[in-house]
């Protein structure tokens, strides 16, 4: 079974960074995802199991950044000029697919969520 543990989500001022946290409990191909209430789950980023490739949703390319730690298996969201509007849950999710997964379909495991909240 794949264990995968969120930290660092928090209340933030616009225009703040924080800094997500997954840890793994193996290697696999990660994403991040966001949901606020009433809304379907949104792709945020993903990263290639090496860590050689990853995409991002337009509404965060430039502000966001995923990464890789192989080492600790544990894969980092970080968020940077953070905007009200990427206030909402943020889930971390593995694949065991071998290219960059980007649907939510092609994520089998999922973490328990982290709150984000950016105040304006």
């Amino acid at each position: 079974q794949v264990q995968l543990v969120e930290s660092g989500g928090g209340l933030v001022q616009a225009g703040g960074s924080l800094r997500l946290s997954c840890a793994a409990s193996g290697r696999y191909a990660m994403g991040w995802f966001r949901q606020v209430p009433g809304k379907t789950r949104e792709f945020v980023a993903t990263i290639i199991r090496s860590g050689d490739a990853t995409d991002y949703a337009e509404s965060v390319k430039g502000r966001f950044t995923i990464s890789r730690d192989s080492a600790s298996n544990t894969v980092y969201l970080q968020m940077n000029s953070l905007k009200p509007e990427d206030t909402a849950v943020y889930y971390c999710a593995a694949s065991r697919s071998d290219f960059l997964p980007r649907g939510a379909a092609e994520f089998g495991f999922w973490g328990q969520g982290t709150q984000v909240t950016v105040s304006s």
